[in-house]
């Protein structure tokens, strides 16, 4: 059986689904090759058309690079004059698994996006704090909400949607728990403020409760749903510090619903108004834009606090990369190794900054190590593998890190 080489005009509305005008006016501006045979009929070149397909998807995201970013109907403002090259790239997975669906069910050939060429984006580092400068902002912060906010964030690797969300069901915090070390948070759900429109279309779906609003008139409204991702229901075990931060928080809160008894409205949320209704995200990053203002301190987003939180655990525990994922809830490792990469980059550099003092600058041109042989023997306990941790020390990165973590401990 030879191979198909041309397509008809009814193959083709049936493979873009669109009208037989909308297929005439393409091959009026001759977008792929044709030829009109004796009756009228045409037949387009196949490998033209496939072709034109197999482009489509880049000359569409080509297109959105140069559109208007949408204006955010709340603040009335965009974050850039055009749509940037990440909202494209979130376009492209949209469509791909759309495309994908569409295959599986035969109603086309291939996906056209499983190739297409997505603009490059180059994510920005986002600017975090010194572990002294958030030392010295919880020391200065004279908004209890918002020390307690920024202390689970650090400590728990919570998003800001995570945290708002946070009910009392779900916070050990009982003496015997922080005594023993198993005080904990319980991520399983996280408030969402969304459109009335699409609250209709979820039909229910991942949304746990919706909190009802003080004007009919709000086009919005907020909502308990269920993370979007499997990895970011986790438990997150809180230093003792935390947890006692959680037992003065719960007391406070306790008496103020015994003060205003059937007028507190309580959804057992851990942040919540005077009167226990659900917080917005401007309840805490308003007032961290005024601590940094106050304090001119180096300005960041409430997210850099997860960030920083990764970034202290992997110095901290050696860079344990599972084990800071399992607490970040980040559904990739690689988001979490960017980060470790970032760590090691520091003692890179300070590896260059040694080397030019020692060789070029002559200051050390034959240098000792700095642990002398005779102080090798180290005890090892009974339940570490001997031949894996000389594996893990042989390791220069690993080795870099410790360095700097031993560094730290002076």
């Amino acid at each position: 059986m030879s191979e198909k080489r041309c397509y008809t005009v009814q193959e083709l509305q049936e493979i873009l689904g669109v009208s037989r005008p909308t297929i005439y006016n393409l091959l009026k501006k001759k977008e792929f090759r044709w030829i009109q045979l004796d009756g009228g009929k045409y037949r387009i070149s196949k490998k033209s058309f496939d072709d034109w397909l197999d482009n489509l998807e880049e000359r569409y995201y080509q297109s959105l690079l140069k559109r208007r970013a949408v204006i955010n109907p709340l603040n009335k403002t965009s974050r850039n004059e055009f749509v940037s090259s990440s909202t494209v790239r979130d376009v492209n997975k949209l469509l791909r698994n759309c495309f994908e669906q569409a295959v599986k069910w035969e109603l086309m050939e291939k996906n056209p996006c499983t190739h297409a060429t997505v603009p490059k984006h180059k994510s920005q580092k986002r600017d975090i704090w010194t572990a002294d400068t958030l030392m010295y902002a919880l020391s200065v912060c004279e908004d209890e909400r918002l020390k307690l906010a920024i202390n689970l964030s650090f400590s728990c690797s919570l998003r800001l949607g995570e945290l708002l969300g946070l009910t009392w069901d779900c916070v050990n915090i009982s003496p015997e728990a922080i005594e023993e070390n198993r005080a904990y948070v319980f991520i399983n759900k996280e408030s969402q403020r969304i459109r009335k429109e699409s609250l209709n279309a979820l039909d229910g779906k991942d949304v746990l409760l919706v909190f009802p609003t003080n004007h009919k008139k709000n086009s919005t409204v907020r909502i308990l749903k269920t993370p979007k991702t499997e990895s970011s229901v986790r438990k997150i075990f809180l230093p003792k510090s935390v947890a006692n931060m959680l037992v003065d928080w719960k007391a406070e809160q306790d008496e103020m619903k015994e003060i205003l008894g059937d007028e507190y409205m309580d959804y057992n949320l851990v942040m919540a108004s005077t009167f226990g209704l659900p917080l917005g995200d401007g309840a805490i990053r308003g007032p961290l834009k005024k601590l940094i203002e106050d304090y001119n301190l180096p300005p960041v987003v409430f997210h850099s606090f997860r960030h920083s939180s990764v970034t202290y655990k992997l110095k901290l525990n050696g860079g344990d990369i599972k084990a800071v994922q399992g607490d970040s809830g980040h559904a990739q490792v690689n988001m979490v190794t960017d980060v470790y990469s970032h760590i090691l980059d520091d003692d890179r550099r300070k590896n260059a900054e040694l080397f030019e003092e020692a060789f070029y600058e002559k200051k050390n041109l034959d240098p000792q190590m700095h642990v002398q042989q005779e102080n090798n023997n180290t005890t090892v306990a009974d339940e570490v593998d001997p031949e894996l941790l000389v594996k893990v020390l042989a390791n220069p990165e690993m080795r870099a890190l410790l360095n700097s973590l031993a560094k730290t401990m002076k």
